[in-house]
């Protein structure tokens, strides 16, 4: 199944130089049968966009904790990451219990370089409406319908597609 992971730039750096990421809390999203039930209309493609837009959400929470740690990327610190994997079904759980396009990797949360498809990253011109949005994300999600638009600004921006194989070339490209 292909699932969606957050991540930030200091992540990708791990996975280049060890060849494995860890997922932070082992969540993930993904088109689960959850999430494609809650829809009465739309097609997978459609469904697994609905999931790639929560874990581009769930990146700015990561962002949002790496900069009040002081570990935020030096250069590129408002850049959302999400890393496209597929995995086999062994690998991960489905967690509706979450929310419905939550899944939980097993045994030990970590995805390597042979199950990235696709990685996919903020432009540059995004960093103004990602910074505003790392901002809001938490009081968006306790209903606050302002944050919720600065939020939404931020996952109106399309994250740009790499492949895999383009990993060590975009870190040091940035």
């Amino acid at each position: 199944m292909r699932l969606f992971v957050p991540a930030t730039l200091p992540m990708l750096e791990v996975l280049l130089a060890e060849g494995e990421m860890p997922v932070r809390s082992g969540t993930a999203f993904a088109a689960t049968p959850a999430l494609i039930e809650s829809y009465a209309s739309g097609d997978l493609e459609e469904i697994e966009h609905v999931a790639f837009l929560e874990a581009a959400r769930a990146s700015l929470r990561l962002l949002g904790g790496e900069i009040d740690s002081g570990s935020a990327h030096e250069t590129h610190p408002y850049r959302r990451v999400v890393v496209s994997v597929d995995l086999p079904d062994e690998r991960f759980e489905l967690r509706p219990d979450l929310d419905s396009a939550v899944v939980r990797l097993v045994g030990g949360g970590t995805v390597s370089t042979a199950d990235i498809a696709a990685v996919h990253v903020d432009l540059a011109g995004a960093a103004g409406v990602v910074e505003d949005a790392i901002a809001a994300v938490d009081r968006a999600d306790l209903g606050d319908e302002d944050a919720e638009l600065t939020v939404g600004d931020a996952l109106d921006v399309d994250l740009a597609w790499y492949d895999a194989v383009e990993l060590p070339f975009l870190l040091s490209l940035l």
